[in-house]
């Protein structure tokens, strides 16, 4: 009969020549734990990361950037009703089709539109010297809104004001022309009456 040969188990071999890379093992019954060092590291990263949150939060950039990952639906609707276009000049004396005449009336396709909702300094003439320089930067800017891409005209309430122009709102993405030009003090909102741009 062949002889039996015994290995010696693994607890032996390491009660004689301790482990391969010379590191203490834990004793019987008891788990390995990360040092106090470890620990406190992976706390501080996680508190790290929750004030980063914190901060992106406060600021709304995390929402920002939530948005730049997923539109929201309504802000991707508005988009895609984004259609009309145009190459819009300053209007001139000769026919009149895509050009702006001032910061809140411009023509496309031939159509004359008022912005509705809003009044910005009279070009027509303006009553001093304040209210011409706020008028021809609010006609500057329409016109660089109406050129940067695609918009959309919704009608807003009567379909024309006294003079046949149509009123309209005007927006790329959702937004109003009417409040970028009011938030940039290019214009206020109508209230029925003109006031005076001189100060």
């Amino acid at each position: 009969m062949p002889e039996i040969v015994r290995y010696p188990t693994s607890e032996r071999l390491r009660a004689r020549y301790g482990s391969l890379a010379g590191a203490r093992t834990p004793p019987p019954g008891r788990s390995w734990r990360p040092s106090r060092l470890v620990s406190a590291a992976v706390w501080v990263a996680i508190a790290a990361f929750a004030v980063g949150v914190h901060q992106l939060a406060q600021t709304g950039t995390f929402s920002r950037l939530i948005d730049v990952v997923a539109p929201p639906a309504t802000e991707t609707a508005a988009a895609a009703a984004d259609t009309l276009v145009g190459a819009f000049t300053l209007c001139g004396s000769g026919h009149r089709v895509d050009c702006v005449v001032d910061g809140d009336t411009f023509w496309h396709r031939g159509v004359k539109i008022r912005i509705a909702d809003i009044d910005t300094p009279e070009l027509s003439p303006p009553r001093c010297e304040a209210e011409r320089i706020k008028g021809e930067a609010a006609k500057r800017r329409l016109q660089a809104l109406l050129n940067a891409g695609p918009f959309s005209l919704t009608a807003s309430g009567r379909d024309e004001d006294r003079y046949g122009r149509k009123l309209r709102s005007v927006r790329r993405g959702g937004v109003s022309f009417g409040e970028v030009l009011i938030r940039e003090g290019l214009a206020r909102r109508w209230d029925g009456a003109r006031h005076s741009w001189c100060g």
